[in-house]
């Protein structure tokens, strides 16, 4: 299970770096919430995720963690929102599999050129819903850092602007379609509510074609 663990909360989360997209109008300002998704993922059993996005004075903070009988995940990014994007400042993880897992940190000089995979998805859902990038010839292109540090790059494209129907209930959506130019065979494809920078509507990992994990929406707290 500590792939599936992977998979989603060091698979999904990508960068604030966009080099080429172009912007209809300001992104939506963030508000606090508090979201649960169902992983499901074929031959193994469902898992519950958690996701919180706060406000702490200048900062804000996206936790996201998840937890079965044998296996356990947490990924946590605190950044700031300046007038020229997002500035990562904090980033810890940790995972484990029957007991056996491993912890990583950066700090904020390590986030000084590129952000972590927390603040990059929170950028990724502010940008997206303004971006004009859709066709495979002019995608948006990504950098992150991954967990360690290593510099990631995604490309990523606008696929649809539409309603999605899930467990939570209906919302508008922008879903995006990302994939690394080295391994176009796997596919990331996200789902935006684009009133609500952060959330996440819902998530599939594909490869080669087949769909090998679904993340869906399954309960949305907005505190007054």
């Amino acid at each position: 299970m500590l792939p599936v663990l992977r998979t989603f909360l060091l698979g999904i989360t990508i960068t604030s770096m966009l080099v080429s997209t172009a912007m209809a109008r300001e992104p939506t300002a963030p508000r606090p919430f508090a979201a649960s998704y169902r992983l499901e993922v074929d031959g193994w059993p469902n898992a519950r995720i958690n996701h919180r996005l706060s406000r702490h004075g200048p900062h804000w903070q996206s936790d996201m963690n998840a937890a079965i009988s044998m296996a356990r995940g947490n990924e946590s990014s605190r950044f700031r929102i300046n007038d020229d994007g997002i500035r990562a400042t904090a980033y810890h993880s940790g995972y484990s599999l029957l007991g056996i897992g491993d912890k990583y940190r950066l700090g904020h000089d390590d986030l000084a050129d590129l952000p972590d995979r927390q603040a990059a998805l929170f950028d990724l859902s502010r940008q997206a819903v303004q971006a004009l990038c859709n066709t495979d010839q002019s995608p948006c292109e990504l950098r992150y850092q991954d967990h360690k540090g290593r510099e990631e790059v995604l490309r990523y494209r606008i696929v649809e602007r539409g309603e999605l129907t899930l467990p939570a209930g209906e919302f508008d959506a922008v879903t995006v379609e990302a994939w690394d130019p080295e391994h176009p065979e796997r596919q990331l494809v996200f789902s935006f509510h684009p009133e609500l920078p952060g959330l996440l509507l819902a998530f599939d990992y594909r490869r080669d074609g087949k769909r090998k994990s679904r993340l869906t929406l399954t309960e949305l707290t907005l505190p007054e």
